[in-house]
């Protein structure tokens, strides 16, 4: 392990978190979007997170090789997926609405965006405590590096 691994690790975290809150956001901001470019109404997006690794990492003499399948080189987004789930499809009643479907047994219906503010706020509170988590471990690394050179200063 190298003397920066900690800290590169914590902050592919926290790259990976800051994204993520900001997916959430762009969810939230577009609650109530009915019509995208796409077509139809937003989507929410969700960020998919993937292990690091990249091969071998380190090698112990005094750990097993079970070990030494990449772990601890951080998180890394693999893709930002839209959710087409259509079990969270809602209608709302508003036939002036210009995006109302204008025929069929839903006419009348506006289709809404399939975010739900609490889901988008507990996730946001989610990734918000991980980031939170991951500067602790930047900082706790620093600190024992600033103490390490603290009493390799004193001989």
């Amino acid at each position: 392990m190298g003397i920066f691994d900690a800290i590169n690790t914590a902050s592919s975290g926290m790259s990976a978190q800051r994204l993520r809150t900001d997916v959430i956001a762009d969810n939230m901001a577009n609650a109530n979007t009915t019509r995208t470019t796409e077509g139809g109404p937003f989507r929410r997006s969700r960020v998919v997170l993937r292990p690091r690794v990249e091969g071998p990492y380190w090698r112990s003499p005094f750990l097993p090789d079970m070990l030494d399948n990449g772990i601890g080189r951080g998180v890394r987004v693999a893709e930002i997926q839209k959710d087409n789930d259509e079990t969270k499809a809602h209608f709302i009643y508003d036939p002036t609405h210009p995006d109302a479907i204008q025929s069929g047994p839903r006419q009348g219906y506006v289709e809404m965006p399939n975010v739900d503010i609490v889901t988008e706020m507990t996730d946001m509170i989610a990734a918000t405590r991980a980031y939170e988590a991951n500067a602790a471990v930047v900082d706790g690394t620093k600190t024992m590096f600033l103490r390490a050179l603290d009493i390799g200063g004193r001989q």
